[in-house]
C-alpha cells in the first residue's frame, strides 16, 4: 500500500510538473512578440518591436514618436512625409546606437550636465527670454513648465538629456573635421558661376530617321531573328460603327430656362466661384536659414491672429505688404489676383487649406511649400454669377444630353448591325439624326490582339473586352465607351497564332534595324559634330545640319537639370572646366543619348560677395561635412552590431502595425527648445 502511494505521489509530481511547464510554454507563445500588438491601444502596447544590445524597444514607442512628430509637423500627414513605422523604427533605433556608443565612450551626461543645460537653455513661454528654470529654487513653478511642453517631468529632462547624448558625441566624433579656405572658395564659385550653354543632343530616334535599309538587308535580318516576330495571339481585323457623342449633343435644344433652373439646382458651394485668399510668402535663401525664417513667420501669425475680427483684413494686409516676398501679391495686401476653388485633381494643393478654413481665419501655424514658409488668410466667398456659370452650365447640359443621345443611337446600331451585318448601312440609316456623315460612322482597325494601340480608340479594356468573344466574321459585339462616343464593333477577319509573311511585319523589322544601326553609329556621329565643332556657332551649325535638336540654356548653374539634356556629375565637370566659346571635344554620354556642349559667354561667382559670406559659408560646409562623417559612423556602427546579432527586429510585430492608423491629433503648439549650440 506504501510503495503505491509512494508511486502515485511520484505521477503526481511528473503532472504537476508537465502542467507547470505546459502553462509556461504557453504564455511564452501568448506574450511574445507580435502576440497582442494589435488588441492593444499602441500609446499602451508594450509589446516588443525590436532590441537593441537588449534595449528593448516597443509598439508604445513607436506610437509616442508618432504623436510628436505629428505635433511637429502640424496639419501634414506622417503619410505624405514619407514616415512609415519602419522609418520611426530606423530612427528609434539609431537613437539607442547613439545613447550605447555615448556610454561606452564616457560621453554621457551626468544629472548636473543635464540641469545646466536646462538653466542656460529654457526659455519662458511667456516672454520667449532665457530664464534661469531651476528646480531647487522654484520646484513648484519647474513642474508646471516641464509639464505644460512635455507631459511630465521625466520627459522633459529626457528631451534634454538626448540634446546632450547627441551632441557630445557628434563633437567627439567629428572633432578633427576641418575645412580649407581653398575648399569653401571653390564650392561657391562652383555653385554661383552661370553659363550660357549651347548644346546638342545626339539621339538614336533622330539618327534612325535618316537611315534607310533596303529590303534585302531587312529580309536577311528577318530570316535571321524570325523568332522575335512572332504573333503569339489571335489577331481580329474589326469594322466598327461610331456614335459621337458631342456631335449628337449639338443637336440638342437647350434654352436659357433650362440652363437656369439647372443654376438654381446647383448646390451651394458650386454657386460659388472661390474664395478670396491673402498670403506672406518667406522665402529660404539657404538651409541654414530656415529656423529664422520659420520663427518671422510664427511671429507674424502671432499678429495676425491677435488682430480683431474688424481689423484682421487690414492688419494681415499691412504686414503682407511688409514681409511678403511675393511682390505681386504683397502690394495687393497679400491678396491673389483670383479667387481660389479646390482642384480635386492636385491633392494637397497649397491654397486647399486656406478654403477648408473660415472666413477671417489665419493659419495657426506656418505652412512649409515648395521649401518656402506661408501664412495664408482665407477671406470671404465670391459668389458666381449665373452668367459666370453659363458656360459650364450648357457643356455640362450637352455633355449629359450628348451622351443619352448617342447612348440610344448606338443601342439601335447595335441592333440594326446585328440584323443586316452592314455597318455602312448602318451609318447611312443613322447618320442624319447622329449628326454625323456615314463616312465618319464606318471606322476599321488593322489586325490587333489585346494591349494594342488602337488607332482612334487607344489601349481601351472595355473595347478589348467586347471584341474577344467575336471568332467569327461578321460577329456583332455590345455597343461600348470609347474616346468622345460609343463604338459597336463587327469582326471582319481573325488570323490565328503564327510566324508572319516579311510583308506583313516588314515596318516593324524596318523599326528594329534602324534602331540598331542608330545605336552602333551613334557615338561616332556626336564624335564628328564635337570634332566639326570649334566654337558655339559651328556646333549650332553642324548639329542641325545633321538633324540633331540643339537647344540653349541661359544663367545655368551646376546642379541643376540643363533642359532637355538631364544632368549628370561628369556633364557639371565638363561645364564647369570650359571657358567662354570653348566646345567640348568629347561627346558626354547622358542616359541613352550623347551630348555636345558649347559655353557661348561664362559669368564667374562674384568673390566681393564671397568675402562678406566667408565665415557663414565656412560654417556651413564645416557642419555638413561633420554631419557626414556622423552618419557614416553611426551607420558603420549599425552593420557592425547586426553583423554581430545585437540589433533584432521583430518583423511580424512590425508587419503587424496598423498601416491606416488614423493621424494622432496635434496637440497644442508650445515654444520651441532652442538648438543646441555646435
Amino acid at each position: 500500500m506504501l510503495k503505491q502511494m509512494s508511486r502515485l505521489k511520484h505521477t503526481r509530481r511528473i503532472i504537476i510538473l508537465g502542467f507547470v511547464l505546459l502553462m509556461a510554454v504557453s504564455l511564452i507563445v501568448f506574450y511574445g512578440p507580435g502576440r497582442n500588438s494589435t488588441t492593444l491601444e499602441p500609446s499602451k502596447n508594450t509589446t516588443v518591436v525590436a532590441k537593441v544590445a537588449g534595449e528593448e524597444i516597443t509598439v508604445a514607442d513607436i506610437a509616442g514618436q508618432k504623436e510628436t512628430m505629428q505635433a511637429r509637423y502640424g496639419g501634414i500627414s506622417l503619410a505624405q512625409l514619407g514616415l512609415t513605422d519602419k522609418r520611426i523604427l530606423d530612427g528609434l533605433i539609431q537613437k539607442k546606437i547613439v545613447e550605447l556608443e555615448s556610454i561606452r565612450l564616457g560621453l554621457f551626461p551626468s544629472e548636473a550636465d543635464i540641469g545646466y543645460e536646462i538653466r542656460k537653455q529654457f526659455r519662458d513661454p511667456s516672454t520667449g527670454q532665457y530664464i534661469n528654470l531651476d528646480p531647487d529654487k522654484d520646484p513648484a513653478r519647474y513642474k508646471q513648465i516641464a509639464v505644460s511642453n512635455a507631459g511630465s517631468v521625466e520627459a522633459f529632462e529626457q528631451q534634454f538629456r538626448d540634446q546632450l547624448v547627441q551632441r557630445n558625441l557628434r563633437a567627439f566624433i567629428t572633432a578633427a573635421i576641418k575645412v580649407s579656405d581653398e575648399e569653401v572658395q571653390e564650392d561657391y564659385k562652383r555653385k554661383n558661376s552661370t553659363f550660357d550653354v549651347t548644346y546638342a543632343i545626339i539621339s538614336a530616334d533622330k539618327l534612325a530617321e535618316k537611315i534607310q535599309p533596303s529590303d534585302d538587308e531587312l529580309k536577311s535580318y528577318y530570316q535571321a531573328h524570325q523568332d522575335e516576330f512572332k504573333i503569339t495571339e489571335p489577331q481580329k481585323k474589326i469594322r466598327y460603327v461610331y456614335v459621337d457623342q458631342a456631335k449628337s449633343g449639338e443637336k440638342a435644344q437647350i434654352t436659357d430656362k433650362d440652363l437656369r433652373d439647372a443654376f438654381t439646382k446647383l448646390p451651394p458651394d458650386a454657386k460659388q466661384s472661390g474664395v478670396k485668399v491673402q498670403q506672406i510668402l518667406l522665402k529660404v535663401a539657404r538651409k541654414d536659414l530656415d529656423q529664422q525664417v520659420e520663427k518671422k513667420a510664427k511671429d507674424l501669425i502671432e499678429k495676425a491672429r491677435a488682430a480683431s475680427p474688424e481689423t484682421s483684413e487690414q492688419v494681415f494686409a499691412d504686414l503682407a505688404r511688409g514681409n511678403s516676398e511675393d511682390p505681386q501679391t504683397a502690394k495687393n495686401g497679400g491678396y491673389l489676383a483670383r479667387s481660389v476653388k479646390k482642384n480635386p485633381n492636385k491633392v494637397d494643393a497649397l491654397y486647399d487649406r486656406a478654403v477648408d478654413m473660415e472666413p477671417g481665419d489665419v493659419s495657426d501655424i506656418p505652412i512649409r511649400y515648395a521649401g518656402n514658409w506661408y501664412i495664408l488668410r482665407r477671406g470671404e466667398s465670391v459668389p458666381k454669377t449665373f452668367e459666370e456659370a453659363k458656360p459650364e452650365l450648357l457643356a455640362s447640359a450637352r455633355n449629359s444630353r450628348g451622351y443619352a443621345a448617342a447612348a440610344k443611337i448606338a443601342e439601335r446600331a447595335k441592333n440594326r448591325l446585328k440584323e443586316i451585318k452592314d455597318p455602312q448601312k448602318v451609318a447611312q440609316e443613322l447618320a442624319a439624326e447622329a449628326n454625323m456623315s456615314p463616312g465618319e460612322m464606318v471606322k476599321e482597325t488593322p489586325y490587333i490582339k489585346p494591349g494594342d494601340d488602337v488607332p482612334g480608340i487607344g489601349s481601351s479594356q472595355q473595347f478589348e473586352g467586347v471584341v474577344a468573344p467575336l471568332n467569327n466574321p461578321n460577329d456583332v459585339g455590345e455597343q461600348t465607351g470609347v474616346k468622345g462616343g460609343f463604338a459597336i464593333p463587327m469582326l471582319v477577319e481573325k488570323k490565328e497564332p503564327r510566324t508572319p509573311d516579311f510583308e506583313e511585319v516588314k515596318t516593324k523589322v524596318a523599326g528594329v534595324v534602324k534602331q540598331q544601326r542608330a545605336q552602333e553609329q551613334l557615338e561616332q556621329k556626336a564624335k564628328e559634330i564635337a570634332a566639326a565643332s570649334n566654337d558655339v556657332a559651328a556646333l549650332k551649325a553642324a548639329a542641325e545640319k545633321a538633324g540633331f535638336e540643339v537647344a540653349n540654356e541661359e544663367a545655368y548653374k551646376l546642379g541643376n537639370p540643363l533642359g532637355k539634356a538631364g544632368t549628370t556629375p561628369a556633364l557639371d565637370e565638363a561645364v564647369y572646366a570650359m571657358k567662354t566659346g570653348e566646345v567640348t571635344k568629347t561627346p558626354l554620354k547622358v542616359g541613352d543619348t550623347f551630348v555636345v556642349l558649347g559655353i557661348a559667354n561664362r559669368k564667374e561667382a562674384d568673390l566681393a560677395e564671397f568675402a562678406k559670406q566667408r565665415a557663414q559659408l565656412t560654417q556651413t560646409m564645416l557642419s555638413a561635412r561633420q554631419n557626414q562623417i556622423y552618419e557614416d559612423y553611426l551607420g558603420a556602427v549599425a552593420q557592425r552590431m547586426k553583423q554581430d546579432g545585437k540589433i533584432k527586429i521583430y518583423q511580424d510585430v512590425l508587419s503587424s502595425l496598423k498601416k491606416s492608423e488614423p493621424e494622432v491629433a496635434a496637440p497644442p503648439q508650445f515654444p520651441q527648445f532652442p538648438q543646441p549650440a555646435r
